[in-house]
């Protein structure tokens, strides 16, 4: 409830005219007021790219590349096709978000414009035959997602460094389901070590950089598929199932492009 944030007292900007319009809409149906149908507050408050177009862009040129870079590695598709889905369908987040600081892909949104209040009145009753809206990311899980990003701008990877990281998130043991884990755990094994072998002569005198790279990569395992596929994917491919759209683009089942 927003009650328990109190946004409802932080919002001074109500028109006069959105409240006489809004209590054709409330009335009858508990009399919930503006405030409680537009919350300020980080958790509920829903964003929107400043600049769909271009970003949209950006992040597609990033997933095609996340793409190539499995296309280019022999011992992925030496593995089952059941696993190759089953990591491409677990790890496709941190990858693509690995591409995004590698490419140094900034991003601004703002926050999504309300709908109208003329034409909730105009549609009211109509509701059982409108599709669903689409879901919108919220200000707070996007603040999350740039901490993330920026957190690993400071480390100022080098392109080994990335290679051999994404090797290392990509094949990943603990996925529920693999039937070639041990193997899939060795690969991770000596994707980690050559990580751990090309930081030596980097740094040599970060002891601790390798620790640190690999916290700050489990992060990216918390950012929900459905928050980058909704700011970053959904205004391309509309209500298209992201994975499957990978999975075609990575066996080139068709001639389908990821493009705006």
């Amino acid at each position: 409830d927003c009650e328990g944030c109190q946004c409802h007292s932080e919002d001074k900007r109500t028109a006069i005219l959105y409240t006489l319009l809004s209590q054709n809409l409330t009335h009858g149906r508990g009399g919930r007021s503006p405030a409680h149908q537009r919350c300020l507050c980080h958790q509920r408050r829903t964003v929107c790219l400043r600049t769909p177009h271009v970003t949209c862009r950006a992040a597609s040129n990033v997933l095609v590349k996340t793409i190539s870079f499995m296309k280019n590695l022999p011992s992925f598709h030496l593995l089952p096709r059941e696993d190759q889905l089953l990591l491409l369908d677990s790890c496709w987040v941190p990858l693509f978000l690995l591409g995004l600081v590698q490419e140094m892909v900034t991003f601004e949104v703002m926050e999504t414009p309300a709908p109208s209040m003329l034409k909730k009145i105009l549609l009211d009753g109509q509701s059982k035959h409108r599709e669903p809206e689409r879901t919108q990311p919220t200000l707070a899980a996007v603040q999350r997602l740039q901490c993330c990003l920026n957190t690993f701008w400071s480390l100022d990877l080098s392109p080994k460094e990335y290679a051999y990281l994404k090797g290392a998130v990509l094949f990943n043991p603990d996925v529920p389901g693999l039937r070639a884990s041990l193997y899939i755990e060795s690969l991770q094994r000596e994707a980690q070590r050559a990580l751990q072998e090309v930081l030596q002569p980097l740094h040599p005198e970060d002891q601790g950089r390798y620790a640190r790279i690999l916290l700050i990569a489990s992060t990216l395992k918390s950012i929900p598929p459905a928050l980058i596929t909704d700011l970053f994917f959904r205004p391309v491919i509309g209500n298209a199932d992201i994975v499957e759209l990978i999975a075609e683009m990575l066996y080139e089942i068709t001639g389908r492009q990821l493009a705006p």
